[in-house]
């Protein structure tokens, strides 16, 4: 069934009309000219499991906390909420925590190649003593890391005041003979010995004057993080995805040709559980480019590949899951392939649905939702670029055909969403005959640049692609629909809330949010 509409083949009860959305916070909002470092751009954003935190990842290896503050400032006790037959409806407020340096440059000095410390995944781990845990990768080692409060204690009080010394010269024995100069082989330390032995007496009831500490205060708290494990040596091409599993115990990360399976207790061994690497290179036809756990299945996992195809395997069935157990691909129409058709299948981001039914696929062009029990076909597609098929050519001589934009899905499933160009943001409901299909911009007046594009049945996906291949006379700034677009721009991060219809996108180096 078409989904440009966001349609899809099954019911989908409890959907309401369009969502309208508000802009909410930025933070690190530049002004207008001012020039952006590339180390300051983000290239990550995750939401822990509660919401209640949100994470960002930079070029410049650094991470960056958030933590949720109006639920704190507005809550109310269970007999009020009683009384509420509504939901409350609260603008959601986040501010920051705190950020660390979580990875650094380096050289592999074997393959003589520069290791940049850009932060590519961020994934949030489980809670423990009201620590946050949390894993960061860049391109070859993965970091496991602790964020937790330390109280400062300081001493405010003592039983007597600093200038009041000893009747019997005990504190100006110390002061005279520390003031001697050193003496070598120890005899500075005999010597003070000996002269305390000489000159300190103790009166009887011992000495009232001792200064001591009387009151330890710790209202003051800081925030330490501290890289708890480190995982490396591990993959020989670059990391690109990082899932953690179910169990709570484990974790995956994939580069182009493998998976490996980790303990988190463990840094120096993992298990090589997935390997598409061929005998002979050339014989190389496709590569991992993402690959993620099922949410509550510990066996399950799924990794998605250059060609366009899903891979859903079980543990259960070996060590080595070189079978899958299903595959997820969409057959070519007939006569439609030509030079960009591989290139734009290429799937760039995978996400389970939260109930672990559906799996969310972008590529260059599209959006896709795949139910796992269903492997036909996806029951949904959602156009994105379609605007841009006339321009592929200009697009594969700039390298932005070959840009890898994120999705993600609302808590419930009912939502998805994806970035594009001009710093804009697409949001679609997947009920059948949904119209709920809105753009927005990365900005404070997300509704500035709305545009709803009509979209096309999927099935016609690559009806016109040899007519792209020709250079169009329209202008390579403008879309089909009149509107401007930027190629410099592009809007590759964005993440979900997991329970409220809340959206943290990354624009450059700013961090935009909006809620609905």
């Amino acid at each position: 069934m078409n989904g440009g509409d966001g349609g899809g083949d099954r019911e989908v009860s409890g959907v309401g009309p369009p969502l309208e959305w508000k802009f909410s916070q930025v933070f690190g909002e530049r002004a207008a000219g001012e020039e952006v470092q590339e180390v300051d751009i983000i290239s990550a954003i995750e939401f822990d499991q509660s919401g209640d935190h949100l994470a960002t990842g930079d070029r410049g290896g650094r991470v960056v906390l958030f933590e949720r503050t109006d639920t704190k400032e507005h809550c109310i006790n269970r007999r009020d909420m009683e009384r509420i037959d509504h939901p409350i409806s609260r603008h959601p407020e986040f501010r920051y925590k705190t950020e660390f340096q979580s990875h650094e440059p380096e050289f592999d000095y074997l393959k003589s190649l520069e290791i940049e410390e850009k932060i590519n995944k961020i994934r949030w781990c489980q809670t423990a003593n009201s620590a946050l845990f949390l894993l960061s990768t860049n391109d070859k080692t993965i970091k496991f890391w602790k964020v937790q409060e330390k109280k400062v204690k300081k001493i405010s009080d003592m039983n007597m005041d600093a200038t009041i010394t000893t009747g019997n010269g005990f504190a100006n024995s110390i002061v005279s003979s520390s003031s001697q100069p050193h003496l070598a082989n120890g005899a500075f330390a005999d010597k003070f010995s000996s002269s305390l032995n000489q000159d300190l007496v103790f009166p009887p009831g011992g000495i009232s004057t001792l200064r001591l500490p009387v009151v330890v205060t710790s209202n003051e708290t800081s925030l330490l993080a501290r890289c708890r494990r480190v995982y490396a040596h591990a993959h020989d091409y670059h990391v690109n995805s990082i899932s953690n599993n179910s169990d709570g115990e484990t974790f995956i990360s994939a580069d182009d040709l493998r998976v490996n399976l980790w303990n988190l207790e463990i840094s120096n061994q993992s298990f090589n559980i997935v390997d598409v690497k061929p005998q002979n290179m050339e014989d190389l036809t496709e590569v991992i480019t993402s690959a993620e756990f099922h949410p509550s299945h510990c066996n399950t996992l799924a990794y998605s590949s250059s060609k366009g195809s899903i891979r859903l395997i079980d543990l259960r069935q070996s060590a080595l899951c070189d079978s899958h157990a299903k595959l997820f691909e969409e057959q070519e129409a007939p006569g439609s392939r030509s030079f960009f058709t591989e290139i734009i299948a290429s799937i760039s981001d995978i996400k389970f649905a939260r109930d672990g039914r559906y799996i969310l696929s972008r590529d260059y062009m599209t959006l896709k939702l795949w139910d796992i029990n269903m492997d036909s076909g996806p029951v949904a597609t959602f156009q994105v670029h379609e605007h841009l098929r006339p321009k592929l050519c200009d697009l594969y001589e700039n390298d932005s055909i070959f840009d890898k934009f994120e999705c993600c899905l609302s808590g419930n499933g009912q939502r998805v969403a994806t970035g594009s160009y001009s710093n804009q943001f697409r949001v679609f409901g997947r009920a059948p005959g949904s119209t709920d299909a809105t753009t927005l911009e990365a900005s404070k007046n997300p509704m500035r640049k709305q545009v709803q594009t009509p979209s096309r049945s999927c099935r016609s996906f690559g009806s016109s692609i040899t007519r792209a291949v020709r250079r169009g006379s329209e202008s390579p700034g403008v879309d089909s629909n009149g509107n401007s677009f930027d190629l410099t721009t592009k809007l590759l991060h964005l993440a979900w809330h997991p329970s409220e219809n809340s959206i943290a996108c990354a624009a450059a180096n700013s961090l935009y949010m909006y809620y609905a």
